[in-house]
């Protein structure tokens, strides 16, 4: 977390974000004042000449963020940026950019107690979406599969899991998928569809799409993963750390801002 002074209460900026979550950061104490979504390298020098503590991203807006503040590693690994904090002061740095989800996944996941340890997961998306995901390999899976929109992009993850993991690389197109796909305790989705005959009954489904049907497969439900996002969202922003159990209201009215 970047050094910084903020004002009091904190003064948050909200870049895509509306009155709904406006009132909600009220409701937790702090202030939140919209931003305009162009020029986003000037927008942030003023918001740190107003003292803005930081701005909280929405996620139409987190590439064209990133292009704008210095990205930490989770950051440059997703390509994204979902909080900001701005360092205050004469000597203070730039803009310091964060991506929340990563870690908040990991969490998310822990908190269900699913046995990952001596499972093995197969991880499905197109390739940048997977780098976010790749927390959870350090859960203690035997085995790890990536499937990429190409081979080079999963084989660029395949090499960055946890020394005595075991992994394999393919592409979305590869035949052997399905067979391989058959030894997988869990299927993760970041992006895109779910190929035709992957999922079967005895899988357990980390749908992070929100767009993939059931079947038969069991769901693995992430319901503590929004509130532990935007706990870190704001750890990150203004230096406080509030309890994601006590961001309900907050989690309604960002999802419901959304869409």
């Amino acid at each position: 977390m970047p050094p910084s002074a903020p004002a009091f209460p904190p003064l948050i900026g909200l870049l895509g974000y509306g009155p709904a979550t406006a009132r909600a950061l009220r409701d937790l104490g702090y202030l939140a004042v919209p931003l305009p979504t162009e020029d986003l390298a000037g927008v942030l020098a003023a918001c740190q000449t107003l003292r803005l503590s930081g701005v909280l991203v929405h996620p139409a807006h987190e590439e064209q963020m990133y292009a704008a503040v210095q990205p930490d590693e989770a950051a440059r690994r997703a390509g994204r940026v979902d909080a900001v904090a701005l360092p205050l002061g004469a000597l203070a740095a730039g803009p310091q950019g964060t991506y929340t989800l990563t870690e908040a996944l990991s969490d998310a996941v822990a908190a269900t107690h699913y046995a990952a340890r001596g499972a093995s997961a197969l991880l499905i998306g197109h390739g940048a979406d997977l780098a976010a995901v790749m927390p959870l390999t350090r859960l203690g899976f035997t085995q790890v599969g990536f499937v990429a929109d190409s081979l080079p992009a999963a084989e660029r993850l395949s090499r960055e899991v946890p020394v005595g993991t075991a992994t394999y690389a393919l592409s979305r197109r590869d035949p052997a998928l399905q067979t391989l796909a058959e030894r997988a305790d869990l299927i993760v989705v970041t992006g895109g569809t779910l190929p035709a005959g992957v999922l079967q009954p005895y899988h357990t489904l980390l749908d992070l799409t929100g767009r993939l049907p059931l079947g038969s497969a069991t769901r693995l439900e992430l319901g503590e993963l929004p509130g532990l996002r935007l706990s870190q969202q704001l750890l990150h922003i203004t230096g406080q750390r509030l309890h994601a159990g006590a961001l309900d209201q907050l989690v309604q009215a960002v999802q419901g801002e959304r869409g």
